[in-house]
């Protein structure tokens, strides 16, 4: 029963900043995504599509979550917009005082979205909120098609599902409509894009939605 308690004390605690956060994100007209997904899904390279496609139509700053080091970092820098790196020292997810901080770390730039990239890992980030608006999860065709069956809480918190890699299809064991009916069947509010980072198809469909969303904002 203890550690019941002490995990219920640290989500209470992670929960109240994050609301704090999304007070401030609201307050600022700030669209927050927080990308989710296991290791080598393509969440990087999403961001790196995202900002190149979105370049002089709006606003991004970006947070970035790694485990050791700042290489993904270094990687969006190059698209001169405003990023941190947050480096967990072996934690398995990224939570809520770490993006307050990292975000204070802005200097109140002027920011209409901001991208939130997590550890990668699809058990621990599912049950921490940030403050974010959305999380979108990225699934690979690379992993399978069973990964929603596998990790249902993850699916089951996001509001995007994203499918990257669909150029390997002719070349793995997986199926778009199984990856899709199984999603949905934990998640029938998912909206869902197919999408490959290395061709650029279906990108411009994502990027025009989240466009859409900060408009709405």
């Amino acid at each position: 029963m203890s550690l019941i308690t002490i995990e219920r004390k640290i989500l209470e605690k992670n929960d109240m900043i994050a609301s704090e956060n999304r007070r401030n994100f609201k307050s600022k007209n700030i669209f927050s995504i927080n990308l989710v997904s296991s290791p080598g899904s393509g969440k990087t390279s999403l961001v790196e599509r995202t900002l190149h496609h979105l370049n002089g139509k709006i606003k991004v700053a970006v947070i970035e979550g790694d485990v050791q080091t700042d290489l993904d970092a270094k990687r969006i820098n190059e698209f001169n917009v405003p990023v941190v790196q947050i480096i967990t020292n072996g934690g398995c997810h990224l939570e809520a005082n770490l993006v307050r901080d990292a975000f204070n770390q802005f200097n109140n730039v002027e920011t209409e979205l901001l991208i939130i990239e997590n550890v990668g890992n699809l058990v621990c980030p599912a049950g921490y909120d940030l403050g974010e608006d959305i999380k979108v999860i990225i699934a690979s065709t690379t992993e399978g098609d069973d990964k929603p069956l596998k990790y249902p809480a993850m699916f089951r918190n996001s509001s995007v599902l994203i499918i990257n890699k669909i150029d390997l299809l002719p070349f793995v064991s997986c199926s778009l409509d199984t990856i899709k009916r199984n999603a949905l069947s934990i998640n029938p509010a998912l909206k869902v894009f197919e999408i490959s980072c290395k061709t650029n198809e279906g990108i411009h469909g994502w990027c025009n939605w989240l466009q859409s969303k900060i408009k709405v904002k």
